[in-house]
């Protein structure tokens, strides 16, 4: 005899439930929920878990003995899922950039001309684009943080395509050798932008073929 065992819902098997026959026999179902069991004509069989016994049900009453599945009246608390999704640096640099929309969009202010004739019609200058341009120590301010977060962009980018899982990939590096390896050879932002996939990947592997030869030097040297 055999079958599976599930909640109420009959949604989700259920582990270690006990089967037991009127003529002694026993087992558990597995992690799937799955018995089987040896079971003569003239026994009964019973399921218990959690010192819950079910009714016992005859043998010969039931229809189908090699596919007898069966619902206990148990609620199974699930966790709703959770999707956890790899770091992307576009979205991290789109983000970004809400974030810190006032820093993006900030630009040096500029000498503009006031349109509004004044005395005789001539063209004026607008006074508070005059004071703004004196605000020397708050624009050069807003300049240097608008600057560092595209330098935080760009080392992002570095980071997404000069991976450890591509650097594994391609040389077999691990730890700390990885690490001096990544330290060493990391490429700058406008070749990770502009090279293709296979460029990128060659110049990896060209600086693991120059990393190993510098490490059999300095390995020679000592030994002498």
């Amino acid at each position: 005899m055999r079958g599976v065992v599930y909640d109420s819902t009959r949604t989700y098997p259920l582990l270690s439930v006990s089967v037991l026959t009127s003529s002694g026999k026993g087992t558990t179902t597995d992690s799937r929920g799955r018995y089987e069991i040896e079971v003569r004509e003239t026994d009964s069989v019973w399921f218990s878990y959690l010192n819950k016994p079910t009714i016992k049900y005859p043998v010969r009453k039931i229809f189908a003995i090699s596919n007898f599945d069966i619902a206990l009246h148990v609620n199974v608390p699930v966790l709703k899922e959770v999707v956890v999704r790899q770091k992307n640096y576009k979205l991290d640099s789109i983000q970004n950039r809400l974030d810190y929309a006032k820093a993006f969009d900030w630009e040096k202010p500029k000498l503009k001309a006031n349109m509004s004739a004044g005395m005789g019609g001539a063209v004026g200058f607008d006074l508070e684009e005059i004071i703004r341009m004196f605000q020397f120590r708050k624009n050069k301010s807003a300049a240097a943080f608008k600057e560092r977060l595209l330098n935080e962009e760009r080392e992002k980018f570095i980071d997404h395509r000069f991976s450890k899982a591509l650097v594994l990939r391609l040389t077999g590096l691990v730890g700390d050798a990885r690490d001096s390896f990544m330290t060493r050879c990391r490429p700058d932002y406008e070749f990770c932008l502009y090279a293709g996939e296979y460029d990128f990947q060659l110049y990896i592997k060209r600086c693991y073929e120059a990393y190993k030869l510098q490490k059999s030097d300095a390995w020679l040297q000592k030994e002498n």
